[in-house]
């Protein structure tokens, strides 16, 4: 199953159409998604406005992959699980934010090749066909604790300041 998440504060059409349009070519894929009010008329997949959050957790841990927003919470729950996320930025030109920060966190979280992005709807079938087809698993973990290196680095830092 794949389980799209929109997070909750604002709907982001964009994203749920270009997945209803992929989910024919998706065959044999179920596809639940969490849309937070989302004006588009879907077709294609169970959706829910919104979910109880131990729903949401049952859906998010018992997917296969997450597509989602450039949220913070999506991405912090994907890495956290374990789970393959593909992400989508809301972007500002379109009017899905106030700004593009959701690019810039895209950007980082790709550049450290912690997730895969769509940066647009074009994007989104070549980034999912490429996890489908082999790559169906998550690129990084986040751990419960600190690295080592983290904590030396704020070891030195505190040191330096003594």
């Amino acid at each position: 199953m794949i389980f799209l998440t929109t997070g909750t504060q604002e709907p982001f059409d964009r994203l749920v159409k270009a997945m209803d349009d992929l989910c024919p070519m998706l065959k044999g894929k179920n596809i639940v998604a969490q849309v937070a009010n989302s004006a588009y008329k879907v077709r294609h997949m169970e959706t829910y406005n919104f979910l109880e959050p131990e729903d949401f957790n049952r859906l998010f841990q018992d997917a296969e992959l997450i597509v989602g927003h450039a949220g913070m919470g999506t991405i912090i729950s994907a890495l956290m699980n374990e789970k393959p996320l593909l992400i989508m930025p809301r972007l500002s030109r379109y009017g899905e934010h106030r700004n593009d920060h959701q690019l810039a966190t895209a950007k980082a979280f790709d550049r450290l090749k912690y997730v895969r992005v769509a940066y647009e709807v074009k994007d989104l079938n070549l980034q999912l066909e490429h996890m489908i087809k082999g790559n169906l698993r998550s690129m990084h973990q986040l751990k419960n604790y600190a690295s080592d290196e983290l904590i030396n680095s704020v070891r030195h830092y505190i040191h330096s300041l003594i």
